[in-house]
């Protein structure tokens, strides 16, 4: 695989840049202009009832209902983080240029009117617990974006893009609720208007405020990342696991949100030099994960307990996540590149782009942006920076 990864990558690249980072998202239903013309748009029921139909239907409704291919911040800040990666393997001025030129279309998408920098969805969505109109800032999109200017300014040694950061962390300490805010712990809100204890998303958010407070020497940052991964890790469970939420009907486990968890927290770990009090949480988490969510033939599974899905994002953010976690377990490596082996054999199009699912009777092919691509790009990315020249 070693050899071919390189076009493989190149050609998913090209694929993306021809449509311009732009397409359509598992959740972008409700941007339906057909759906928005109708009273059902008012309804709470009517909108998750149409997100998940036009989300499961084995054939492709959008164009039916008349959903619009756009940009979505989350997956731009992806593609960002993939060409990062490109650069710090090539340190070619195109590879530079590509990368910063990501960085300014993400930054174009920042929503304003709130104390930092943020970003949210480019669609509607209504969720169990809460509705989010577009543009709503979140901590997931906002995340992954700070993940990526983080990573610039460490790169290219530029204030600009970590004054970005610091603004992040501005929009989190001042405009998400806290469920949680004791000497000991605390938990962000998923949304300024939410409240909500989802433990991926708490987590991200002291991702940010752990890799800021460390390229900025700010010990304040780094004490609300620690109580926050302190509150996260109370929650695991036993076997080392760790549910979507506190809520009854937020109990599954899947394997992408624990991925998030568990690099998370290897960030927080390491960006505010913890030592010992998460490491055995991180090293539980780990083994429960890669022992729970891999076939033998690097089949990356999407739930705890059924194969099925065979989702291109839980294979992208697994590559991702073991290659970050690879001091815990020698076989991480490996795993990364069996499961990179496994995606591309049986999600990948001979146009270069890759599926979203393989489900028990029949495969969805359609190219999602964010979801697949853009996470693809991310993964294979980090496998080519990781592999001897």
């Amino acid at each position: 695989m070693d050899g071919s990864l390189k076009p493989i990558y190149e050609q998913l690249f090209a694929w993306c840049q021809d449509h311009d980072f732009a397409g359509h998202d598992p959740f972008d239903a409700l941007n339906s202009r057909l759906f928005q013309a109708t009273p059902l748009a008012h309804s709470r029921n009517a909108r998750l009832l149409w997100t998940q139909l036009v989300k499961r239907s084995p054939a492709d409704l959008r164009r039916i209902a008349r959903v619009p291919a756009e940009r979505n911040p989350k997956g731009i800040a992806l593609f960002a983080l993939a060409e990062l990666a490109t650069h710090r393997r090539l340190h070619t001025q195109a590879s530079a240029r590509q990368a910063r030129n990501l960085l300014a279309m993400l930054l174009s998408l920042k929503v304003e009117g709130f104390s930092g920098a943020a970003w949210g969805y480019n669609f509607d969505w209504q969720s169990r617990k809460f509705f989010a109109p577009r543009g709503t800032p979140t901590v997931v999109p906002t995340a992954f974006a700070a993940r990526a200017f983080i990573e610039a300014a460490r790169q290219f040694e530029d204030d600009e893009y970590l004054n970005v950061a610091r603004s992040v962390c501005d929009f989190l300490l001042r405009d998400l609720p806290r469920t949680v805010d004791t000497e000991t712990e605390l938990c962000f809100s998923y949304a300024p208007d939410s409240n909500t204890r989802i433990f991926n998303a708490s987590l991200l958010a002291a991702e940010v405020l752990a890799e800021t407070g460390r390229l900025t020497n700010n010990t304040s940052l780094c004490d609300h990342a620690t109580r926050a991964a302190r509150y996260v890790v109370n929650q695991q469970r036993p076997d080392g696991s760790w549910p979507y939420g506190t809520e009854p009907n937020q109990s599954w486990i899947d394997s992408f949100h624990t991925a998030y968890i568990l690099f998370s927290l290897k960030r927080i770990i390491v960006g505010c030099a913890l030592g010992d009090e998460f490491r055995a949480a991180l090293e539980r988490g780990f083994s429960y994960w890669k022992e729970t969510f891999f076939l033998a033939d690097g089949w990356p599974k999407y739930y705890h307990d059924d194969p099925y899905p065979a989702d291109a994002h839980a294979a992208a953010s697994a590559i991702v996540t073991l290659l970050e976690c690879r001091d815990l377990d020698d076989t991480a490596t490996t795993t990364a590149r069996k499961v990179a082996a496994w995606t591309i054999q049986n999600l990948r199009d001979k146009r270069g782009f890759f599926y979203y699912q393989r489900r028990r009777f029949y495969t969805v092919r359609k190219p999602y942006m964010r979801w697949t691509q853009a996470w693809m790009l991310y993964a294979l990315a980090r496998l080519l920076e990781d592999m001897p020249n």
